[in-house]
């Protein structure tokens, strides 16, 4: 186990009690203990009933603004995926909210992991007390090309070249640099993503070619051939999904299938707001109340 950032929490440990400066620096000491054991990361104090899911598939790391920030006064779990298939990351997934959360939790997935969510969900409904979808993607295949339409919409000349050149090498089964490529098409499509971006505070942690193709083409079958929108008919717990109204991802390619499957299923379009909204300027202040109030 390596412990990144912690701090003595023995009961017995008691500062003094006029001493100001420090009990406002234990506090905020306190509120960023992040432990990383077996691929999962520990914010703030048990029990842990929350777990956010980031995406890609095969970029781990993104969603560890979010959990800081909700760490604030709950134990969150960020569980670093691995498995290099759908059903190998639903398990994953399933071990680590098992042995180390304290179900039913709070799922909310980000981007692919509110698929992943989705599904375990679904296959697993005694572990989640609720789902949070954050930037889904669309869950039927009619809505797909706007994604792209959209993004090519808002790049450069220059950078619609680049792009194409990049699809092109990763489409190449040579192609020694995959993850480095993965990494430049992923910036080029935040920066696309986004309509008013913060500057980012994501730890750097290298992206995954080749767990995001083998699982993001499973996942992308999965939905084309309707068995990913079957699936939401076994989900039992409430479904919320924030949702940015900026985001290349169509916002009626989520709401309107979910509408019609989902049992309690509500749906908040957040304003100048894109893929990611703890990363937007305008957004982010509302998108962690929104999030506060439903976890």
């Amino acid at each position: 186990m390596e412990i990144i950032k912690t701090i003595s929490h023995r009961k017995d440990a008691k500062p003094a009690k006029n001493n100001k400066k420090f009990l406002t620096l234990f506090a905020a000491l306190r509120e960023k203990i992040v432990v990383l054991m077996d691929n999962l990361r520990f914010y703030g104090s048990p029990p842990f009933r929350v777990a956010v899911l980031h995406g890609g598939p095969g970029a781990p790391g993104e969603m560890a603004p979010v959990a800081r920030e909700l760490a604030h006064d709950r134990g969150v779990l960020e569980p670093l995926q691995t498995a290099d298939s759908v059903e190998g990351q639903v398990q994953e997934l399933r071990g680590v909210l098992e042995t180390r959360g304290d179900p039913p939790v709070t799922l909310i997935g980000w981007s692919w992991g509110a698929w992943l969510g989705y599904i375990l969900a679904a296959r697993y409904p005694a572990l989640v007390r609720k789902l949070i979808l954050v930037g889904c993607p669309p869950l039927e295949d009619r809505y797909v090309a706007q994604i792209q339409s959209t993004r090519l919409s808002r790049l450069t000349k220059d950078q619609r070249h680049e792009l194409e050149d990049i699809t092109a090498a990763l489409e190449d089964p040579s192609t020694k640099d995959s993850d480095a490529l993965l990494d430049r098409f992923g910036a080029m499509m935040s920066a696309a993503d986004s309509f008013s971006p913060l500057p980012e505070d994501e730890e750097e942690i290298p992206v995954q070619f080749d767990i995001h193709h083998s699982v993001w083409s499973a996942a992308a079958a999965m939905r084309s051939s309707g068995e990913l929108l079957e699936l939401g008919k076994q989900i039992r717990c409430p479904v919320v999904a924030i949702h940015g109204d900026y985001d290349p991802h169509p916002a009626e390619g989520v709401q309107k299938p979910l509408a019609l499957i989902l049992k309690d299923f509500r749906f908040i379009l957040l304003p100048k707001c894109g893929h990611a909204p703890w990363r937007e300027r305008e957004a982010r202040d509302i998108f962690f109340k929104y999030l506060d109030k439903e976890i």
